[in-house]
């Protein structure tokens, strides 16, 4: 049976990360959950490079949730490098931040993101919010990456 491709949670807050993994498993999402604590984490892992330097391959993520308001590197800036860069071009990126910045929303999607979502501060409401991406990016939405296990 094909592994199930991780999901990369970029989130710097320790309650946020928190929430987020408990709304995953509220909701039942099998995906792996790879976090990255900043951008650089993210990068790192995405590129090779840094701390992953030298490892094996990571998987790549069947979808990467981007805070933006990251220590070293900020999330718009890493939307910018997966984006610049042929092989993360097409992995879909959902900004899942507390900005409510006009700025903030204009930028992230002139520069590729997928979806921007707020995360709602009710505990209830982002599990519900969580449950839906869930089903829209890992279960509905078809993938420019093949399958693990595929070979397609």
């Amino acid at each position: 049976m094909p592994t199930e491709r991780p999901i990369l949670l970029v989130e710097d807050n320790p309650d946020d990360e928190a929430l987020t993994l408990r709304a995953f498993s509220k909701n039942k999402i099998p995906n792996p959950v790879v976090v990255a604590r900043d951008g650089v984490e993210a990068l790192d892992y995405l590129f090779g490079t840094g701390s992953h330097e030298g490892k094996k391959s990571n998987p790549v993520p069947a979808v990467i949730l981007l805070d933006l308001k990251l220590p070293r590197i900020d999330g718009l800036e890493v939307l910018r490098r997966i984006r610049a860069n042929e092989a993360t071009a097409l992995l879909p990126v959902v900004v899942l931040t507390t900005s409510k910045e006009q700025q903030d929303i204009t930028e992230a999607y002139r520069l590729g993101a997928n979806s921007y979502i707020r995360k709602p501060v009710d505990f209830e409401r982002f599990i519900q919010a969580v449950g839906q991406l869930g089903v829209y990016w890992l279960s509905l939405n078809e993938s420019s990456e093949p399958a693990p296990g595929t070979g397609n």
